[in-house]
């Protein structure tokens, strides 16, 4: 049987090499953009030798936030291989569990610090590189626009870096912030487990909880009803003469 801790980084090692193939594309811009060579697109290697200085110097930041985003990487590897080495999950607990047990362990609750702050200032700096990124892509844009497919391309991968920054972002000052580990990769399905609050309301009035057990024992009760309305039918032993007013033969 496989190891958890093997099964965690395989789907981390899964999960980067998807990761680095969206960064690569929305990072370097000025090479994977459709760009206006005369009457034609440009090719790859013609955006690549462009020699035009702003597409040089655009090119040239392209690399500058690509190796940041790199980075950024190695740090959150390094930050996940640490925590499938030294942590574990356990759904029985609560998820802020964690920063009242490794207070016990001062080596690993240092380490824990240290690696949370750094993901975050490198996350900072990356998102702040990659802003300056964008305004000199869009001005590069306006001068060797091609057609619609331009700026859809430009659209779809920034958008793609700008989801991974975003997700990067919550997970590192939560984690700063919270003191705790929050993964950048590991995920869990949500499961609905109750009824909507508000259709519950509507429909008992105010009455009910979303709980289970309330809405059973609210259809119980009706199941109730019926059936001791079904079962109210009279029977012999109900029937009481009155002596009073039927006439009794002597």
């Amino acid at each position: 049987m496989i190891d958890e801790d093997i099964k965690q980084r395989i789907k981390v090692s899964g999960i980067f090499l998807l990761q680095v193939y969206k960064i690569l594309m929305g990072t370097m811009l000025s090479l994977f953009l459709p760009q206006n060579c005369g009457e034609a697109m440009c090719t790859l290697t013609e955006n690549y030798e462009n020699s035009e200085i702003y597409h040089r110097t655009v090119f040239s930041w392209n690399c500058f936030s690509g190796l940041l985003f790199i980075l950024s990487y190695l740090i959150e590897l390094y930050r996940e291989e640490w925590c499938v080495k030294y942590l574990d999950i356990d759904n029985d607990i609560p998820d802020n569990s964690l920063k009242h047990i490794i207070v016990k362990e001062k080596v690993l609750d240092n380490r824990m610090d240290k690696l949370n702050k750094y993901y975050y200032h490198v996350l900072c700096v990356n998102s702040f590189v990659y802003f300056i990124n964008i305004l000199l892509t869009i001005k590069m844009m306006n001068d060797s626009y091609y057609n619609n497919s331009t700026l859809s391309c430009f659209v779809s991968f920034v958008l793609l870096v700008l989801m991974k920054l975003y997700n990067s972002m919550i997970v590192a000052y939560q984690s700063v912030k919270n003191d705790k580990m929050m993964s950048a990769y590991m995920s869990e399905f949500v499961s609905y487990n109750v009824l909507d609050t508000d259709y519950v309301n509507e429909k008992y009035n105010g009455k009910k909880n979303n709980r289970l057990e309330d809405i059973i024992d609210e259809e119980n009760s009706e199941f109730k009803d019926v059936k001791e309305v079904e079962e109210g039918t009279l029977k012999p032993e109900d029937i009481k003469l009155n002596e009073e007013i039927l006439p009794i033969n002597q």
